[in-house]
């Protein structure tokens, strides 16, 4: 699909009014033919014209309109919202052995007023959030650990990026024994993957850490049957960091970019982890294992240590780490914690610019104390007390004291369920968004 800023409406395209007296999402013809779309008696805002735009796209598709021609709406990041919404519905699943069905309608958007930037970096995005849907709607026995590091090489290719893949026997000499305490069940290979890109000189690299958990069991702790199929979307968080670099070198931003994903499949096994198992971390730190299905700590924790070899600025985890997180924000906003204020403030703000929601939670000692173990430095699961969110976050924040880091818990956020069940790309505008905040 073509994006576009042209003052004049080519021949063909269709003229899109906008009408405060119409329902919100209501769609109408005028005797003209042009599409007449509702504001509603909402003042228009970005959130309006996300709603809208979505509409509008699945109008062009359902009439076979080809073409649209957007008069100025007084919204601020109005192209942005509309090229990345009407872009996003695009959006296909690809059903493993077939073509993608490319029969939508819609091949050109055409807006009156704005920059060709703004379309760039609203299609760039949508390239990212694209690239993250379709690795959480693959197949386990399709998007394993190994496949995922072939994507990050073959990214490295496309975009000259430098990638570093790390094996089972290197994370070993590493003493990464919490990462493989989960992998060593599956006869998966675990991986660690690196991307950096560097377009700023020598300044510090934003570190990105995405969990990559291909399929997620339960392992020992085996998880209900009724929904273990949705836990092919567990490798979202490490999904999402691709999509991130994906778009943030095809923008080629002023920034230095590193991100890792720890990648590995949870499975029981005979040699599986047990709980009550005991293993040391790269930091040194003993866990005491209570489930093996708090796994997404279990592989963080390592890849948080070794990310302070880049020297980073900040560091940012994206995980689907805690059912909690659902139950406290449902599937609107996504968790987010952080030891340092500032750059949650940031984060929250990017939040607000992109339209992709996050809601701060508590980091604070009470629930650390929670993680107390007889037997070693601390368990992997919280005692009584609940906040289970919020005790994995504490997991996680003894792991990040050398640097200002935050944790983002997509669990809610990262996939739908039901009819429309599928990758949703989040995180990656509102992570885009901060990026390009802090960009040269």
């Amino acid at each position: 699909m073509e994006f576009k800023i042209n003052k004049l409406a080519t021949d063909g395209q269709m003229q899109v009014i906008f009408e405060q007296d119409l329902e919100l999402n209501a769609v109408r013809f005028d005797s003209s033919g042009s599409l007449k779309i509702g504001l509603g008696n909402e003042n228009p805002n970005a959130k309006t014209v996300k709603k809208l735009a979505i509409t509008l796209a699945q109008t062009a598709n359902k009439f076979n309109i080809q073409a649209l021609f957007f008069p100025v709406l007084e919204v601020n990041n109005f192209v942005n919202i509309t090229v990345q919404a009407i872009a996003n519905n695009d959006y296909q699943i690809q059903k493993v052995g077939l073509d993608k069905n490319d029969n939508n309608a819609l091949q050109l958007v055409t807006f009156e007023h704005g920059e060709q930037n703004e379309i760039n970096t609203a299609v760039a995005v949508a390239d990212g959030v694209a690239l993250t849907r379709t690795l959480g709607d693959l197949p386990s026995n399709v998007c394993t650990p190994t496949y995922l590091a072939q994507v990050a090489q073959d990214l490295a290719t496309e975009f000259s990026l430098k990638c570093e893949i790390l094996e089972e026997k290197d994370m070993r000499k590493l003493g990464m024994n919490s990462l493989l305490s989960i992998s060593k069940g599956s006869i998966e290979p675990p991986k660690l993957i690196s991307l950096t890109y560097k377009n700023a000189g020598n300044a510090k690299p934003i570190v990105l850490v995405g969990k990559g958990v291909t399929f997620d069991s339960g392992g020992i702790s085996l998880k209900p049957g009724n929904t273990m199929d949705e836990m092919k979307f567990d490798m979202c968080g490490g999904a999402s960091t691709l999509g991130v670099i994906r778009t943030i070198a095809q923008l080629r931003a002023k920034i230095n970019l590193t991100i890792v994903v720890p990648a590995v499949e949870n499975m029981p096994a005979h040699n599986a982890s047990k709980p009550v198992d005991v293993v040391k971390s790269m930091s040194g730190q003993t866990i005491e294992i209570l489930n093996t299905d708090a796994e997404g700590r279990m592989i963080l924790c390592d890849a948080l240590t070794y990310v302070k070899k880049f020297n980073p600025k900040v560091v940012i985890d994206i995980a689907t780490l805690t059912g909690s997180v659902v139950v406290a924000l449902g599937k609107h906003n996504t968790g987010l914690m952080s030891n340092n204020q500032s750059l949650a403030d940031e984060i929250m703000s990017a939040s607000k610019t992109a339209l992709d929601g996050v809601w701060q939670l508590p980091l604070e000692e009470e629930y650390d104390e929670q993680l107390k173990s007889n037997f070693a430095d601390m368990a992997n699961i919280s005692g009584p007390g609940g906040a289970g969110t919020l005790t994995a976050a504490c997991f996680l924040a003894r792991f990040t004291k050398d640097y200002r880091w935050a944790h983002l818990d997509i669990a809610g956020t990262a996939w739908v369920s039901g009819h429309k069940k599928g990758a949703t790309g989040r995180p990656v505008p509102l992570l885009v968004q901060y990026i390009l905040n802090q960009a040269d």
